[in-house]
């Protein structure tokens, strides 16, 4: 039994690792598994408490690579990290991206992943053309969005439930070199913050918002506002200057990011920019991975971990976003990174996948127990009078209730769960008690 924490440190279970060492290679016969990539969700949905995970350390093999066509065939192993090492210097860029590169492509499958440019092209599953599933009883799907759709669609954001994807062919999306021109403004409210939003949606493919979730009163949702574009100069270099990568070393001790800490923080980053806007051109890894530069980073929260919680806002958006952030801010309780994205109306396309058309808030408060689990919950209802769903990526928490009101095709889903496949996570949503 080994103990394999998620991201955000928030359970300790002890579980049996299987490293899948081939494709072929039949299941564990033991009573429950679960595929697991590189443990990057924040809550319990890569664990599996008493039961086996399955690591895919091993499928990570690139299987075909097209530089013309930019078609990429590879097992379901492989980093995100690895595609872009092998394809930018070759003029090709993920389609999606969240905000790290150590993900899995079959963690970005199962997660149906987005990043800074959902309005624009969707989810990570929108750009999956195939996929083979591996079920217990040994048999193989071939999936697309014309061969099986229903497996497809059970799959993508399916949370590994329906099965271990083995394979996937991706379509990436052409660019000129390793480099993305970058705008930051600064925003002295949520109004100003969504203004810029829709200003910016014909012009710009990436869009996000950092937002100061202590700021209170004419300062609510106070925050940074950052746009960009892959830059089109064809004489620069397709290949970006590796970082000089940090490491937090120890478990800070309890208590450190506090409201005092994070508001000092937030004062700093919020003047970061030294005036009201700034432009620069800076490589990709920069711009979509600021955190991957600090190794780690997530033993910042003390030993109870972290809770992560990322909703979104479908129906009366604007205020509905005013009061989340209202109560935040009244909650005294801090959470030093706040992202705002954008979701466009473009149809995700598994049964299960969180983003739809409105505004979503991902937010990381430290672990204070039932403290920061009752402000979780005022904030659970906020979300489900906006009719909105909160992300099982990054959820601890989530109650059964909450979970069926964020995703209304989850009885059509539940027909395609493998019976030897399971989570933490699903069998915590799934109880009524």
């Amino acid at each position: 039994m080994k103990n394999l924490e998620s991201w955000g440190r928030y359970f300790h279970y002890q579980q049996k690792a299987h490293s899948m060492a081939w494709r072929d290679e039949p299941l564990p016969s033991d009573k429950t598994v679960l595929p697991y990539g590189l443990g990057r969700s924040y809550g319990d949905s890569c664990l599996n408490n008493d039961g086996v995970l399955l690591s895919s350390q091993w499928l990570d093999h690139f299987i075909e690579f097209d530089s013309v066509t930019g078609k990429l065939c590879c097992e379901a192993g492989v980093s995100l990290k690895a595609i872009l090492d092998l394809t930018v210097p070759r003029g090709w860029f993920l389609p999606v991206t969240p905000g790290t590169k150590f993900v899995t492509v079959g963690g970005a499958i199962a997660n149906d992943v987005h990043g800074k440019n959902h309005n624009k092209v969707g989810t990570f599953g929108s750009h999956v053309q195939r996929l083979e599933l591996a079920r217990s009883n040994g048999e193989k799907i071939l999936c697309s969005p014309q061969q099986n759709p229903d497996w497809f669609a059970a799959t993508i954001g399916g949370l590994g439930l329906t099965g271990i994807i083995l394979w996937a062919e991706l379509q990436l999306i052409p660019v000129a070199n390793a480099f993305i021109e970058e705008e930051s403004l600064q925003c002295q409210n949520l109004d100003e913050m969504l203004l810029l939003f829709h200003q910016s949606e014909q012009n710009y493919q990436y869009t996000v918002a950092w937002i100061d979730c202590l700021a209170k009163g004419k300062q609510l949702g106070r925050g940074i506002f950052t746009r960009g574009n892959h830059c089109r100069n064809q004489t620069l270099p397709k290949m970006h200057v590796p970082r000089k990568v940090k490491s937090v070393p120890f478990v800070f001790p309890p208590g450190c990011l506090n409201r005092f800490t994070v508001g000092a923080f937030n004062q700093l980053y919020y003047r970061k920019l030294g005036g009201t806007q700034k432009s620069s051109r800076m490589d990709y890894d920069r711009f979509f991975y600021p955190l991957d530069a600090i190794h780690h980073w997530n033993r910042l929260y003390g030993p109870r971990g972290f809770i992560q919680y990322q909703c979104v806002l479908v129906e009366d958006v604007l205020p509905a976003m005013k009061e989340l952030l209202q109560r935040i801010a009244h909650s005294g309780q801090p959470s030093p990174l706040n992202v705002l994205k954008e979701f466009g109306d473009i149809r995700s396309p598994g049964l299960l996948s969180f983003p739809r058309k409105g505004l979503t808030l991902a937010l990381d408060f430290p672990n204070r127990g039932d403290k920061t689990l009752q402000l979780c919950r005022e904030l659970d209802e906020v979300v489900r009078c906006a009719k909105g769903a909160l992300y099982p990526a990054k959820d601890s928490r989530m109650s059964a209730a909450m979970f069926e009101s964020s995703f209304p095709r989850l009885e059509e889903f539940k027909a395609y769960v493998d019976p030897k496949f399971s989570s933490s996570f699903w069998r915590r949503v799934q109880s009524k008690s």
